[in-house]
């Protein structure tokens, strides 16, 4: 079960890097152009970028503590967090009409509450 969390962290940690790259470094108009970008194209360039630093330091926050075991109990809390913000993703890809989005995300959805159910109980870090 260990090595299955481990496995899930380090997936939905490698997607939330790099969707947060992306938000942060790629312009918006940019990320606007390409399929699931559209809700970009409405929001201002400020709020992409925040939230791309945001999805990076969630990379972060799943590995980091964990590994190098210092407050381990913020990897279920990041996963917690996750778990929210693809609450929001999901409406905001259901409202444009991306029902293929919606299902990716619900995806990531399901990771992120595997993650925090199992390193918040049976599986918790540093206990």
């Amino acid at each position: 079960m260990n090595l299955t969390l481990w496995i899930a962290t380090g997936l939905l940690a490698a997607v939330a890097l790099f969707a947060g790259v992306t938000k942060t470094f790629i312009p918006k108009e940019k990320i606007a152009a390409h399929e699931g970008g559209q809700w970009t194209a409405q929001a201002s360039a400020g709020f992409v970028r925040t939230l791309g630093v945001l999805e990076i330091l969630a990379a972060a926050g799943l590995i980091l503590p964990g590994v190098l075991d210092v407050a381990p109990v913020m990897v279920p809390v990041t996963a917690a967090c996750w778990v929210v913000l693809m609450i929001g993703a999901m409406i905001t890809h259901g409202r444009l009409g991306q029902a293929k989005l919606v299902v990716l995300t619900g995806g990531y959805l399901v990771l992120a509450t595997f993650i925090a159910w199992g390193r918040f109980g049976p599986e918790a870090l540093g206990a």
